[in-house]
Parts: structure tokens; C-alpha cells; sequence
């Protein structure tokens, strides 16, 4: 069936090498308003642009008539002034028309524009929000080893709408990241503000300026002679530079003490580094490229595609659901054409309105509280507010067979570009008793995820544990087990959102609870048993 893919396929993200060989990121529905907030203050701005030119027009008309009556004047003073008429003319000129054109070129035509900013300015992102989008930029490119270069031109995959940066774009990046004492990302992009001015670009950012936060950010990384090559580089374009003369002679003393300690200091890193295991952080980035997915040929046989009625379901028999198995341990299927178009709409309609900072559930007081790991903007729906989401909670009781009635409401998440939540387990762990006490209703027993949008580039759901990938796919969903029918976690569902790279991603999921489910997945003796 055209529907299943149950040929394996990674994440791969191809991403065009350069030829020289990142908190609120997660809100795209709202980035959308920006844009036309964006587009009516330039509308406004041309009307005053307009007002202004007229004013400036009928200026110059006078102007250029006086210009010519004068110079004719001034030849013949007397015999001008002879005349009459010239004479009156001359008294009533001085007298108002030069009052007229000094109330025309006073009258303030910018009230409408300014009117209109200072309304808009309230809906305006704050400093902490443009850095929240500086930083989620930096977290994409470490998450999918993207160059500079890269990010700079524009060559994303998927992109529609190319958009290139200026020096200024990635000054500004590189001074955010050394505002935040992150001096790789500082010398990343300090050194392609200077390779663009470098190539001719022009910039109100001097070589000087960006080459001083450039050598500081490879000096506080340890390289040394880096550093005092671009020192001597700036001062070269500045020899009064009172920094880098002092900077020159510092560098030089370190350099000569480094280059004694160097050798031994090597070999013990390296000693250090191969005993260490690969950091969940590095194995997650991985999966988010499609690198380290572990599904040998062996184990891949044993997935399968199928049409699924849970046991003759009433509402099922006539249309079967079609499965596909995406994981063998944890076992993780996908609901292919699961939501139609009309639902997603009706789901995003509905939260738009009420979407907020994501939240995670605090391991040690079960309260809700955002994190700095989850970067996205969600809204809960419930049951009982729209036709629609009681259809959506009756489908997935139908295919799951398990009881809604003490799941948690449908969250409904949106995720722009670099929105993403880092490795978690659903379930509260032994270690945190009180996880989901305020619900009353037990753990998460199981997770059940909606596909609302497809994405460009990035934003799939990854499991570190045992390195399995899943692709979002608009209108499919994919469900799991969070604990054995023991009620013990299963640590191998530890999961996380990959960043958006190209796009923007709407999912929805239904956490579901123990209570309720002890005769629809009895418990079992084993600890560990499926």
C-alpha cells in the first residue's frame, strides 16, 4: 500500500557544504501575526512617505517659481518695484505666503504613522525574545552541523523563501553569544561577519570591531596563536589600538608557557576522552541528522504494515485503521490517515487563541513549570468544548483500547523553527513519587502523538535510548507504552523532539493514565514483561 513505508528510512538532512571548506523561539503561530503587524506598519509607512513627498512637491513648485520671479527682480530693482502690481504682490508674499509655506513645512505628517507604531509597539518581540531566537539559530546549527557559511546564504534544505544575512545579522548573533559567555558560537559567527567583509560587503561594522571580539572569543578557547594572528591583523588596521597592544604583548607570554605544557596536556585529553561514553546530548543530535539509527535487517523483518479493527471494534470493522510498526522494542506503531485536514484545522482554530509557553512537570513537586529543554508554545483542550476533540478522544480509545475517561486533556503543541523538547521519559520514575499526584489517576501509562503538520527540515521524534527516528507525517499518529503491564517504566521510550529546522511543526497528544485500565491491559508477574 502506498501508505506504508516500512522500509527503513533516517533522518538525512542534506545541506549544501560551504565552498569555502540558538527563549521563545517555538511560537511560529504567533510569528505568523508578527508578519502582518510587519506588513501594516510598512503600509503605514508609505502613506507617510506619500505625505511627505506631497509636502515636499508643493515646496519645490514655490520655491522654484520664486526662484525665477526673484532673479528677474534683483536685475532691475526699481524698475521691478515700478509696477504696481509687483509691488502689492511683494507685500502680500512676505506678508502671508511665507507664513502659508512656514505652516506647510511645520505641519506634521508622521502622527498617523507614529499613531500607528506606538499601538503595534505593544505586540512588538522584546531583547529577550530576539535572543531567544538567536539562541534557537545557534542550537539548529549545532543539532545539524551546519556552517556558518551555510546558515549566512541561505542554503537550507526544504527552504521556499531563501533569506541571506548581512554582516550586521551575524555581528549581532556572535555578540549574543558572547553576552551568554559562549565564545564558540561568538567565533563562529564574529569570523563570518568578517570573511563577508572580507569579500567586499559594505557594513556600518568595521574589520576592527569584529576582529577584536573574534581574537578574544579564540583566545578564551585556548588558541593562542590564533589569537595573536588576529590581534596583529587589527593591529595592522589600528595601530593605536590601546586593547590589542596589550592584548599582543599577553598573547605572546602565554603562547611561549602553552607551547612547553602542550605536548603532555594533549595526551592526557586524549586518555580522558576515549574512556568517556558518547553524552546523550551527542546521541541525540545524532538522530536528529539521521546518523546512529540502530535497526539491523534482522530485526527489520519483523516489522510489518497491516489494516487494524482492535478485535471487530464496532467503529472500526467497517473502516480499519492502517499500522504501521516503526520500532520493535519499545514497540512504536504509526496510524497512518488517522486525523483528517478538517479535524487538524478545527484542533488548531481551537488553540491558537490560548497558546502558551510550554510546560513539563516538575520531578520533585509534580507542579507545572516551563524549562529551558522544552521550547514551544502549547494549549489543552477539552472534551467537552468542541464536537471535534470528543470524536478525536473516542478514536483513539477505539484503536487503543484503553479508557480516556482519566487521561489527560488533548495538548495541542506548536513548534517554529529551532522549537524543540530534549530527551525525557513520559512517565514519572520511582524517584519522583509525586509526578502526577495532583491528577489522582497514576502514571502515564501510554502516549499517543498526532502528526498535525509536515516539516521541511528536522522536528522528528527520536528515541536515545535504543536510537530509533520517526519522520513526522500530517495526519498520521503514533502511539506507545510508557510502563510494562507490570506498571514498571520502560527506560527505553526516553524520547525527545528534534528543533525545526525548515518550517513549522503542529502535534497533539494524549498522555494516558493508569486508573481506569486495570481490565483493559491486565497487569502481568513479570517486572519487565510486554
Amino acid at each position: 500500500a502506498g501508505w506504508c513505508s516500512i522500509t527503513y528510512f533516517p533522518l538525512h538532512i542534506k545541506v549544501p557544504q560551504s565552498e569555502e571548506d540558538q527563549d521563545a523561539p517555538g511560537l511560529a503561530s504567533h510569528m505568523t501575526d508578527l508578519l502582518y503587524t510587519e506588513k501594516d506598519l510598512v503600509t503605514s509607512l508609505k502613506d507617510y512617505i506619500r505625505a511627505e513627498e506631497s509636502k515636499l512637491e508643493q515646496v519645490k513648485r514655490w520655491a522654484d517659481r520664486l526662484d525665477t520671479l526673484t532673479s528677474t527682480a534683483v536685475e532691475d530693482p526699481e524698475g521691478f518695484l515700478g509696477h504696481p502690481v509687483n509691488a502689492f504682490k511683494l507685500m502680500k508674499r512676505l506678508n502671508t505666503e511665507w507664513g502659508d509655506l512656514e505652516n506647510l513645512v511645520l505641519k506634521d505628517t508622521a502622527d498617523g504613522f507614529i499613531s500607528n507604531l506606538t499601538i503595534q509597539r505593544q505586540y512588538f518581540p522584546t531583547d529577550e525574545d530576539q535572543t531567544g531566537a538567536a539562541k534557537a539559530l545557534l542550537r539548529l546549527q549545532d543539532t545539524y552541523q551546519l556552517d556558518s557559511n551555510t546558515i549566512s546564504t541561505g542554503n537550507l534544505p526544504g527552504v521556499r523563501y531563501k533569506s541571506s544575512m548581512t554582516v550586521e545579522d551575524c555581528y549581532e548573533l556572535g555578540k549574543i553569544a558572547y553576552s551568554d559567555v559562549d565564545y564558540y558560537h561568538t567565533e563562529l559567527w564574529m569570523a563570518q561577519a568578517l570573511r563577508q567583509l572580507d569579500q567586499g560587503e559594505e557594513s556600518a561594522i568595521d574589520k576592527v570591531t569584529v576582529i577584536d571580539y573574534l581574537s578574544y572569543a579564540i583566545y578564551q578557547q585556548g588558541e593562542l596563536e590564533r589569537a595573536l594572528e588576529l590581534t596583529k591583523r587589527l593591529l595592522k588596521l589600528d595601530p593605536t589600538h590601546q586593547r590589542a597592544n596589550g592584548n599582543l604583548k599577553y598573547f605572546e607570554f602565554q603562547l611561549e608557557k602553552q607551547r612547553k605544557e602542550e605536548a603532555s596536556a594533549q595526551e592526557e585529553e586524549q586518555k580522558k576522552r576515549s574512556k568517556d561514553p558518547l553524552p546523550e546530548r551527542k546521541k541525540y543530535e545524532q538522530l536528529c541528522r539521521g546518523e546512529g539509527v540502530k535497526m539491523t535487517p534482522r530485526r527489520q523483518s519483523r516489522l510489518f504494515c497491516r489494516y487494524y479493527d482492535n478485535r471487530h471494534n464496532p467503529r472500526l470493522l467497517l473502516g480499519p485503521v492502517k499500522v504501521e510498526d516503526e520500532w520493535d522494542r519499545p514497540h512504536i506503531v504509526r496510524y497512518h490517515d488517522i486525523i483528517s485536514d478538517s479535524e487538524i484545522e478545527k484542533v488548531k482554530e481551537l488553540a491558537k487563541p490560548r497558546l502558551r509557553r510550554a510546560t513539563i512537570s516538575n520531578p520533585i513537586t509534580g507542579v507545572l513549570e516551563t524549562a529551558s529543554y522544552r521550547i514551544s508554545k502549547s494549549a489543552w483542550l477539552t472534551a467537552y468544548e468542541h464536537p471535534t476533540i470528543e470524536k478525536i478522544n473516542r478514536r483513539i480509545q477505539d484503536i487503543t483500547g484503553l479508557d480516556m475517561d482519566t487521561a489527560e486533556e488533548l495538548q495541542v503543541a506548536n513548534y517554529g523553527v529551532g522549537g524543540q523538547y530534549e530527551p525525557h521519559f513520559d512517565f514519572g520514575r520511582k524517584d519522583e513519587p509525586d509526578a502526577f499526584k495532583e491528577l489522582g489517576t497514576g502514571n502515564r501509562i501510554a502516549t499517543w502523538l498526532f502528526y498535525m503538520s509536515d516539516v521541511s527540515a528536522g522536528g522528528g521524534t527520536v528515541f536515545t535510548d535504543v536510537g530509533a527516528a520517526v519522520l513526522p507525517k500530517k495526519g498520521s499518529a503514533v502511539f506507545w507504552y510508557n510502563l510494562f503491564p507490570s506498571g514498571e517504566g520502560d527506560y527505553s521510550t526516553r524520547h525527545a523532539a528534534c528543533p525545526v529546522l525548515v518550517g513549522n511543526k503542529w502535534v497533539s497528544n494524549k498522555w494516558i493514565h493508569e486508573r481506569g485500565q486495570e481490565f483493559r491491559r491486565p497487569c502481568a508477574l513479570e517486572e519487565a514483561a510486554l
